[in-house]
């Protein structure tokens, strides 16, 4: 029992400050998406830096899915890349798909791409990220889950802990062009649901 009870504490401790008090909802994220997250992901394996890297170099597929805001809705969107965004090399980056409850076109964007990046094996690993103390990347994980995929990896510090373990990034652009929204939704100043997701960076 006392060697069980030194393993935990061992394992609290290796945790950032704060992770294991953090709850994960039985759901999505809905709000405050740049705020602490749990230590882990029901069905994926958290990963470090690190591994990142070993899986990447085996093949596995990196999905940065760090919010942008969209130009407009329906034909002829762009992404509005506000300021650079550096991210991993080799990574796909996918906006917005980590909201909280996307689109059905959003959703549809999100499971063709991983479709195409996987080769249509739900076994093919995937390695979802975007800051640390980022929802957007828990939830982008747990949706792939949902969609089938069985080697989900999430990599809680994304890409401040890729530079912090002294590996380079590379300027990100989004991959695109948006999926084709073709209903508005009120959110605020803007209308596009990324305008959530952008306040929330």
């Amino acid at each position: 029992m006392a060697g069980a009870a030194l393993a935990a504490a061992l394992i609290l401790a290796a945790l950032p400050a704060g992770a294991a008090d953090v709850p994960a909802p039985d759901g999505y994220r809905q709000d405050r998406y740049r705020s602490p997250t749990p230590a882990s992901l029901p069905g994926a394996a958290t990963v470090d830096a690190g591994r990142a890297a070993e899986l990447a170099a085996r093949g596995a597929v990196l999905l940065d899915v760090m919010p942008v805001t969209v130009s407009r809705l329906g034909a002829g969107a762009t992404w509005l890349v506000d300021e650079p965004h550096r991210t991993i090399d080799g990574a796909v980056w996918l906006p917005n798909v980590g909201v909280g409850t996307p689109s059905p076109a959003v959703e549809a964007w999100y499971r063709g791409w991983l479709d195409r990046l996987s080769g249509g094996d739900p076994g093919r690993p995937l390695v979802v990220f975007c800051k640390a103390d980022c929802w957007m990347s828990w939830n982008a994980a747990k949706r792939a889950l949902s969609y089938g995929y069985t080697a989900v990896h999430w990599f809680r510090d994304g890409t401040d802990g890729w530079a912090e373990s002294g590996r380079a990034l590379v300027e990100g652009r989004p991959a695109g062009p948006p999926p084709a929204e073709k209903t508005l939704e009120k959110t605020g100043e803007k209308t596009d649901v990324s305008a959530r997701a952008e306040r929330e960076k």
